[in-house]
């Protein structure tokens, strides 16, 4: 009886195994990357921390997400590879650094100490793609002095034609763009 009972408990789960099949995994993970281009960064100033931009909640996660009309699209497979407002503030801040020659232009985090005279505060109220084919970027920034008195806010619109229909990766590449032309009207301001 005893082993009547172990052997169909070895056919069970021997059987149970082989149903057992790896599940693919088709999501591509994005990251937003710098295009100023490199060059030697040789100054120590302006020494400018990069906050981490504050985004509209339906930005914050992990997927992309794109508008059209007055719906949001979630994609299931484009994944981004860090957090959004992460990626944001590492790539303004690669791109002023190689716009300014400055090594001290870096996220907040970076920092061990207080050793930057200025902190970069940005509102994005928008980054999607338009249903005409555009990626916009859209929101205020402000370059405020650690000491000293409060600047006012500069509204930024970034437009980045990408064309319709268009995939994540066009899309994401259009992001990079938008974040250069952000990048190069922050630095000429500064």
């Amino acid at each position: 009886m005893k082993q009547r009972l172990l052997l169909t408990v070895l056919l069970i789960l021997s059987s149970g195994c082989g149903g057992l099949t790896p599940v693919k995994d088709f999501s591509v993970h994005h990251v937003l990357d710098p295009l100023v281009p490199d060059r030697p960064l040789r100054s120590a100033s302006p020494a400018i921390a990069i906050n981490r931009p504050s985004i509209p909640s339906y930005l914050d996660r992990q997927q992309l997400v794109t508008r059209s009309g007055g719906e949001l699209m979630i994609s299931n497979t484009d994944l981004w590879a860090e957090p959004l407002n992460a990626a944001l503030s590492r790539v303004l801040a690669s791109n002023l650094s190689r716009l300014t020659g400055s090594m001290n232009i870096q996220p907040v985090e970076n920092f061990t100490a207080l050793e930057y005279t200025s902190l970069l505060e940005i509102r994005i109220a928008q980054f999607e793609p338009d249903s005409a084919g555009r990626m916009i970027l859209q929101g205020t920034w402000k370059l405020q002095p650690i000491t000293g008195h409060e600047t006012s806010s500069h509204f930024f619109r970034v437009e980045v034609l990408i064309g319709l229909p268009s995939s994540a990766a066009t899309r994401v590449t259009a992001m990079n763009q938008a974040l250069e032309n952000l990048a190069r009207q922050i630095a000429a301001k500064h």
